[in-house]
């Protein structure tokens, strides 16, 4: 269990340089070129990934390593195994459960700051107001977390928390989404998705 665990989080966050930045080898896969990561996180990863759908990994909730890797398989696998698919969605509301009851439970605080990046992400991915307004009040409290040599790159991820809620303020939904979801647009979500101002996908 705990290899399998450890498999994922060190696949995804590699080795931290400080106590407070992120693998810059990395930062391809997660800003740049994800799907050039598409099919080895499916060879790598998929047996886990439908293992955590079924609920037959619950048990790793027994620590935060383990909600954190579930987190990761739920929330960033599942884009990445089902891309350009609403499946790639299908998760979202279980991990924003386990985030939520992460945080109730203090384990977000036990990871390292750039793996609470992603600990909070279900929340900013979330089409709800109540759990965007949570993301953005735990995105804010990891910046203060910070040494003030090391904010920059944890304000830019407030930034876009920020701008995730923003949308769902305005519209309820991502209306980028839309089309994906087989939801129609209404005009005004056309005309904001045209004006490619902000791009999730």
């Amino acid at each position: 269990m705990t290899n399998r665990i450890e498999d994922i989080l060190q696949f995804w966050f590699g080795s931290f340089p400080t106590p407070y930045s992120a693998d810059v080898s990395k930062a391809d896969m997660w800003f740049k070129n994800g799907s050039l990561y598409d099919k080895e996180i499916f060879i790598k990863f998929g047996v886990d990934y439908d293992k955590a759908i079924n609920g037959e990994l619950d048990h790793w909730l027994d620590s935060y390593r383990g909600r954190l890797a579930l987190i990761i398989l739920l929330d960033q696998f599942s884009r990445h195994i089902h891309r350009d698919t609403a499946q790639a969605f299908a998760q979202d509301y279980k991990a924003q459960a386990l985030c939520i009851d992460g945080i109730a439970a203090g384990d977000d605080a036990k990871c390292h700051p750039v793996e609470r990046n992603f600990f909070y992400l279900p929340l900013e991915h979330a089409e709800d107001i109540d759990k965007q307004n949570l993301s953005v009040k735990a995105f804010e409290q990891l910046v203060l977390d910070v040494p003030d040599e090391y904010k920059k790159s944890f304000e830019v991820t407030l930034s876009f928390a920020k701008s995730h809620h923003f949308v769902i303020e305005k519209f309820g939904r991502f209306p980028e989404l839309n089309e994906m979801l087989e939801r129609e647009s209404t005009v005004q979500e056309n005309e904001f998705i045209a004006s490619g101002k902000y791009s999730f996908l």
